[in-house]
């Protein structure tokens, strides 16, 4: 099996198309038909439906999508790992959460570098889901994010409770019934703790998935929103926006997640990880302490 036909086969149902999958890969749609049909051909299944209306997933295709996902970034690691240079000894893949990058992963990816000068660090920002799986199938070694370990094969270090408060740029904007209040996806602990709080104020109309993309709108139309606390805290001290009393106030868990199998030659990854989460704690309190 070739991993350019599990490319392939990816690119074709990203795009939902043969044309625009060969233009994605630069090659003709003869040879991602050709690919495609070597791979279906190996596997003794049809993995794509083509259609007028585009190339869709068979069941069997769906069920292959997650290990191709796999197999061809396995690939990708090993090529870029192979090609780095003699003096580097140590290689890390790091995930971590999209909002958390700022003001924790930038300290979690100093603290590697401190402990262990000749290591080459590899960066991958997704969604809780996608970290999970990356760790699951060692894509990753060590993982910063809201989910707690999925395995036993996985050390978790609960690093702090990052604080979630409601913030508006009106300080006299209302706590409940608010028709420009945006809703921040936080997990399904604080969508539950939410509705038991607001049980009466009804749906927000608007809703994100990441804190910064709600904070640009707050800051653009208006509005109020629950934000992590280290994220507002720096526009709350600046008068941009004002943090509404009486409002309930929420934790939502952050961790640190090693993966066992990948790091267990790693004597020096115990003292990093202690180091990191004492930095990443203050970083995640939102009381504006400095960092060096």
């Amino acid at each position: 099996m070739k991993i350019s036909n599990l490319q392939t086969f990816l690119a074709v149902i990203e795009t939902g198309s043969l044309s625009r999958a060969a233009a994605r890969l630069h090659v003709t749609q003869s040879t991602v038909t050709a690919r495609l049909q070597a791979l279906e051909d190996s596997l003794g299944q049809r993995l794509v439906n083509r259609q007028k209306s585009g190339a869709v997933p068979t069941a069997a295709g769906l069920r292959l999508r997650r290990y191709a996902e796999a197999m061809s970034g396995l690939w990708d690691q090993a090529r870029q790992e192979v090609a780095l240079p003699a003096d580097v000894r140590v290689i890390c893949n790091l995930g971590c959460d999209s909002d958390l990058w700022t003001e924790a992963g930038t300290h979690l990816f100093a603290v590697l570098q401190e402990h262990q000068p000749d290591i080459a660090v590899s960066i991958w920002g997704g969604s809780p889901a996608e970290i999970a799986g990356w760790l699951e199938s060692g894509l990753v070694d060590i993982s910063l994010g809201y989910a707690p370990p999925a395995t036993t094969s996985q050390t978790a270090i609960r690093l702090a409770d990052e604080i979630l408060v409601l913030v508006s740029p009106q300080a006299d904007r209302p706590v409940t019934f608010d028709p420009q209040y945006v809703f921040v996806e936080a997990g399904r602990d604080f969508a539950r703790e939410h509705a038991a709080a607001y049980a009466n104020a009804g749906t927000g109309n608007i809703g994100f998935n990441r804190a910064e993309w709600a904070l640009s709108q707050l800051l653009d139309k208006g509005g109020s929103a629950y934000l992590p606390k280290r994220l507002a805290a720096p526009l709350v001290a600046d008068g941009t926006l004002f943090e509404l009393a009486d409002a309930p106030v929420f934790k939502r868990p952050v961790y640190l997640l090693v993966n066992d199998a990948t790091t267990q030659a790693w004597t020096w990854l115990d003292a990093a990880m202690q180091d990191a989460k004492g930095r990443i704690g203050v970083a995640l309190s939102g009381n504006g302490a400095k960092i060096q």
